[in-house]
């Protein structure tokens, strides 16, 4: 799905409270260390470690700032990784595990100091609630409780039950879940411009509508080509998630776009008084997930149902609003006053690439919808490991060990199998 820029129907564009000033493209040859291409929490994040550190640095974004996955999506800040850690046990084995919950309980502090010190814009509110969509589970969420604070001393998870789920979310759609009071929700189209705005205060330069075309060795040097210029830098990152290019090489056939839509209803009124009382996002235990939070004035804003094609549905508030009433019923009156859509990038096993396609060159992406947090640290780590830090350098190759193969198909058919298998799993939400 290509990237035209801020959708129309986007709530985050309408109430973003930090305006950049103009970015142009590059025009002609330019010089600079690193060129970072994609202007998302990834790339924001390198380009912020990189002008801090004094290394001259330069962000291509093909379209606005945060307006692929960074400036449309949910807005809710897990922690951990997509996958548990009894999973990553299983495949990478404990230490290894250890290692990727260390990372990202680093981005998890990182983003609070991020939020603190450049985007206070984004108004992060605590508290993250995983919802099970059917009946039972309630050991197995137990188990999981019990295994983090053993291993990994994780206190901030309890269990709710289905009673005081019903009583905190004002709908019994739900059969119980855990309360994460490590995790929240905040704007996340603040958070990529104030992100951006940092960049620039410390000496970066970000270009709008700068699509990155190609890069080639020249000499001992890379060349980034552009439609109206050619950057020649010594270090090479690569972003964009679902808005990977052909730029990304072999690397884009382990990324599957697939779109996500996102609804906003008017201001809830009294009515908000009765819905996620104590201000938590929420987000369920369906493959195709529906996570939804309130906003500061009492609005409603509701993610829900996935398309795998090129295009989207004709009536996106139509198509989000039919999952939200399956939860809400009672809101069938209430008028939806935004709705928009945007490709997120996923990995086969739902663990994130950092991958590094040739010497000077580093990639990453696929988030798989744990990017609010995961993202900017690893945009940092990318850009301390550029200016040749070894920390970080290791915290990357913990990321990059993680089974990411290419989705089975190649180029051509990968997308009409992967479609054919997520939809199954999406049939099976409604069984």
């Amino acid at each position: 799905m290509r990237n035209d820029g801020h959708p129309a129907g986007s709530w985050y564009a309408e109430t973003a409270a930090i305006r950049l000033p103009a970015l142009p493209a590059p025009e002609g040859e330019v010089r600079t260390g690193v060129c970072i291409v994609g202007a998302g929490f990834t790339g924001l994040g390198a380009a912020l470690a990189l002008a801090r550190a004094g290394v001259p640095c330069m962000v291509l974004e093909a379209a606005r700032v945060g307006s692929g996955a960074s400036g449309r999506n949910g807005g809710q800040a897990h922690p951990g990784h997509r996958q548990d850690q009894a999973w990553l046990e299983a495949r990478v084995g404990a230490e290894e595990a250890l290692r990727l919950w260390t990372l990202a309980e680093a981005a998890r502090a990182h983003l609070a100091d991020l939020l603190a010190e450049v985007a206070p814009e984004a108004d992060y509110r605590p508290g993250l609630i995983v919802a099970r969509h059917r009946p039972g589970g309630e050991g197995q969420d137990a188990a999981h409780i019990d295994h983090m604070a053993r291993v990994y001393g994780c206190e901030a998870l309890s269990l709710v039950s289905r009673e005081d789920l019903a009583a905190e979310l004002g709908t019994d759609a739900y059969h119980g879940g855990i309360l994460d009071r490590d995790g929240g929700h905040l704007h996340p189209l603040n958070l990529a411009l104030g992100l951006a705005r940092a960049v620039l205060a410390a000496g970066g330069r970000i270009c709008e509508q700068a699509p990155a075309l190609s890069w080639s060795r020249r000499g001992g040097a890379i060349e980034v080509a552009t439609p109206t210029g050619r950057i020649v830098c010594d270090r090479l990152v690569l972003t964009g998630d679902g808005y990977l290019t052909d730029i990304a090489g072999a690397a884009r056939d382990r990324v599957m776009p697939i779109n996500n839509f996102v609804l906003v209803t008017e201001p809830l009124g009294e009515r908000a008084d009765q819905i996620l009382r104590s201000g938590a996002a929420v987000a369920d235990t369906r493959f195709v997930v529906n996570y939804f939070r309130k906003t500061a004035d009492g609005r409603l804003l509701f993610g829900g149902g996935e398309t795998y094609r090129e295009t989207y549905p004709d009536d996106l508030a139509g198509y989000v609003r039919r999952s939200l009433l399956k939860i809400y019923p009672d809101l069938a009156n209430v008028r939806i006053t935004h709705a928009w859509g945007g490709s997120v990038g996923v990995t086969l096993h739902r663990t994130p690439l950092v991958a590094f396609p040739a010497p000077g060159v580093s990639l990453a992406a696929g988030y798989s919808g744990q990017g609010v947090l995961l993202a900017p640290y690893i945009g940092d780590l990318l850009g301390r490991e550029a200016q040749g830090d070894r920390a970080a350098a290791e915290a990357l190759e913990s990321v990059h060990r993680l089974p990411a193969p290419a989705f089975p198909g190649g180029r051509w058919l990968r997308r009409p199998l992967t479609v054919a298998g997520l939809t199954w799993y999406a049939l099976r939400d409604r069984l």
